[in-house]
């Protein structure tokens, strides 16, 4: 540990240990216990608990930047899938009762019911900002009531874990066997939309790299049958379903260490012109599919305001992103083209190919930051499934 490492703090019940040997104290809440990921940082205002449930936070403890969260509580409905998976949040302000209509319980309780951490009194701005100048940086977040910790025992936790880079988390978060899903969206007094499904609306094949629940919702609200498969699916196993499409979920760890598995599949079915819509890792995938190359990213683009311009038209959409990898643009195919790009660094946002019918996008077009800017994308996949069957 470094030399200059003060003594635990009067009232420090948590601790956030770096790999570097860094100590940051702070007061824990949710579940006892450690966890060893990458810290990141989001800076959506709101959303905490959909951040905390999407499988693309797999291996990572997220950083809000906003300081008030857990001020609207917790619910049964506002989740991505049936466990987190998430480590844990850091935040400014210790959670306080919720005030909201729709709480069913404090965010704290849910945390500790759900066996995840949480570490309040941290200096939010300091750590976002020794993220965004040195890059996410590995560390195990710890809680203990007594707060009695192993200090080098964590450490060394930390600089043992190998970090998200050549890491396939997909296998981990997917489904372990094929489903229908026929729910449509969220409305005020009425909750999520119940058997939904068009009947006779076009067959969408959803390959499950880690995939939020309101995408599933989106395609069924566009007017579409829906049918999830595991991330492993072969060819073969796709095809069995007869989709007149395909869509490629979002999900974590390395894309090139998914892609191992999942690019030919996905070569297959572009070779066959079966139209293909993806979403962040499944925008990351496509990409590799067709010969382009991906990396990690310096500290990566997680929040709800991000501004994506289109190439089409020049218009601006506000989006919502949660990816640490990346399409590089300069590496795409003669048959590739940008089709959004960041406003925040110019990174790549979207691509289609000239030849083929298929395209994706980076960002999250069903967390509805715009709040609608971006639902036209399963629209327009879902009326080019009409229009071809």
């Amino acid at each position: 540990m470094a030399e200059t490492e003060p003594a635990r703090p009067d009232g420090a019940t948590g601790v956030l240990v770096l790999a570097d040997g860094k100590t940051i104290w702070g007061r824990g809440f949710g579940a006892e216990g450690a966890a060893v990921g990458e810290v990141c940082f989001n800076t959506a205002m709101t959303g905490y608990q959909e951040v905390m449930t999407d499988p693309s936070y797999a291996g990572q403890i997220v950083t809000f930047t906003f300081p008030h969260i857990g001020n609207v509580g917790a619910n049964m409905e506002d989740v991505e899938a049936i466990n987190p998976h998430a480590l844990g949040c850091i935040v400014r302000e210790d959670v306080t009762d919720p005030s909201n209509f729709r709480s069913t319980q404090r965010f704290d309780a849910w945390l500790r019911g759900q066996g995840r951490i949480g570490l309040s009194g941290i200096d939010t701005r300091a750590l976002t900002r020794a993220i965004r100048i040195h890059g996410a940086p590995n560390a195990v977040i710890a809680h203990a009531a007594d707060g009695m910790f192993d200090l080098d025992a964590l450490h060394a936790q930390a600089q043992a874990w190998p970090g998200l880079e050549g890491m396939d988390l997909a296998r981990d978060v997917s489904a372990t066997q094929s489903y229908r899903w026929d729910d449509g969206l969220w409305t005020l007094g009425q909750g999520y939309a119940a058997h939904a499904a068009n009947p006779d609306g076009p067959h969408v094949v959803a390959i499950d790299y880690g995939l939020k629940r309101n995408i599933l919702r989106n395609l069924v609200a566009a007017g579409a049958r829906v049918t999830v498969v595991p991330a492993t699916a072969s060819y073969d196993e796709v095809m069995a379903h007869r989709p007149d499409g395909v869509f490629l979920s979002n999900g974590p760890g390395d894309p090139a260490a998914t892609g191992l598995y999942a690019v030919p599949v996905i070569r297959e079915l572009l070779a066959i012109g079966k139209p293909i819509f993806g979403i962040c890792l499944g925008h990351q995938l496509l990409g590799l599919a067709v010969g382009a190359t991906t990396s990690k990213m310096h500290q990566g683009h997680r929040g709800a305001n991000h501004p994506v311009r289109r190439t089409s038209d020049g218009k601006v959409e506000i989006t919502s992103m949660n990816h640490g990898f990346a399409v590089d643009a300069d590496t795409l195919p003669a048959n590739a083209e940008a089709t959004h790009v960041s406003l925040f660094d110019g990174s790549l946002a979207g691509l289609r190919l000239t030849d083929r019918p298929a395209f994706s996008v980076q960002y999250h077009p069903e967390a509805s930051p715009g709040p609608q800017d971006s639902h036209y994308l399963f629209e327009q996949f879902v009326a080019q499934l009409k229009t071809a069957a």
